[in-house]
């Protein structure tokens, strides 16, 4: 099988200067879809086109690539990435939330198989207005479809009491010190920016090491104001209708909550039952969609974490539609 090499971060067709797109996995990703010419592939998270571009150059040279992304910005960034592949790929955008009706629209029932890259861009995190990095000073946003309106990283650290906060931050962050960082967050009440907001946790809870006290913190709430578990759990069942017998469902996931909702999605999806053990005839019906390819995660070579240390928590899981 053909595999052409990750798109160099100076590609020229990448839509900015400071933006630089390393798809994380990126052989791992093709040699798992099992690409092959002619396929039809569904990218849920096309971000800057880093996969979808191995994808469609593995497929040619009548291979089909339908493209989905919640943030516009992204899909602006794809479609300059993959204007070489225009005629192929299909982009739209739209939460992955919507995959089974926007596959129908398209054309792409059944696919080959489905990708869902669930990190956060370089497009992402490199624009201070979009308020997700504590790194450079810019809004409390964090929405990645800001033309939908919705609830800010602001409001919410803004609005919440104290207790909601520290909920907040224990759920979706997993932050031991969640109390103490929320009693922080209310007393320097109000905060506007991404700055005043990592200044105000390390102020409270100190720094060692060389993770940031306030990653947790800005990972929850991204969470919450994007809704993302619940919109990925939404999701999942719809991949593997869309699949044909022997499609692969492919997950890179970059923290743990993702992780266990994939690991425990496909762990279901692989078995004939799931009635709880203590019953001692099956009542549930329930039947195996999928084989599991990996049972173990798939994690970055040493090489490419040194190369890409945002690729370091990644986690990539495979499946095959029965």
């Amino acid at each position: 099988m053909l595999t052409p090499p990750a798109p160099s971060p100076a590609d020229s067709s990448q839509p900015s200067p400071g933006y630089v797109h390393e798809p994380v996995l990126f052989q791992e990703v093709l040699k798992g879809l099992l690409v092959q010419p002619g396929g039809r592939y569904i990218d849920a998270t096309v971000g800057g086109g880093g996969h979808a571009a191995g994808i469609l150059a593995v497929s040619s040279p009548q291979g089909r690539l339908l493209g989905l992304d919640r943030d516009p910005a992204a899909i602006e960034a794809a479609r300059a990435r993959l204007a070489p592949y225009a005629g192929r790929v299909v982009l739209v955008h739209a939460s992955f939330e919507r995959l089974a009706a926007v596959a129908g629209e398209h054309n792409f029932v059944p696919a080959d198989g489905v990708l869902f890259d669930l990190g956060l861009s370089s497009l992402q995190l490199g624009d201070p207005a979009r308020g997700f990095a504590f790194m450079s000073d810019g809004p409390l946003d964090m929405r990645y479809d800001p033309t939908q309106g919705g609830v800010t990283a602001a409001a919410l650290v803004n609005q919440l009491s104290r207790d909601e906060l520290a909920a907040l931050l224990l759920r979706y962050g997993e932050e031991g010190r969640a109390r103490r960082i929320a009693e922080a967050i209310v007393a320097a009440r109000p905060l506007y920016t991404t700055t005043e907001l990592a200044r105000a946790i390390e102020r409270a809870v100190g720094r060692r090491g060389r993770i940031h006290p306030a990653t947790r913190t800005f990972q929850a709430l991204r969470i919450a104001v994007n809704d993302e578990l619940a919109v990925l759990e939404a999701a999942l069942p719809q991949a593997v209708e869309l699949l044909r017998p022997g499609g692969r469902l492919v997950v890179i996931s970059f923290h743990s909550l993702e992780d266990r909702i994939v690991k425990q999605f496909l762990r279901r999806e692989s078995q004939n039952c799931i009635c709880p053990p203590e019953v001692p005839v099956c009542t549930c019906r329930h039947r195996a969609t999928l084989r599991l390819v990996t049972r173990r995660p798939i994690v970055p070579t040493p090489a490419e974490v040194a190369a890409n240390p945002r690729a370091r928590s990644a986690r990539m899981r495979v499946a095959e539609r029965i």
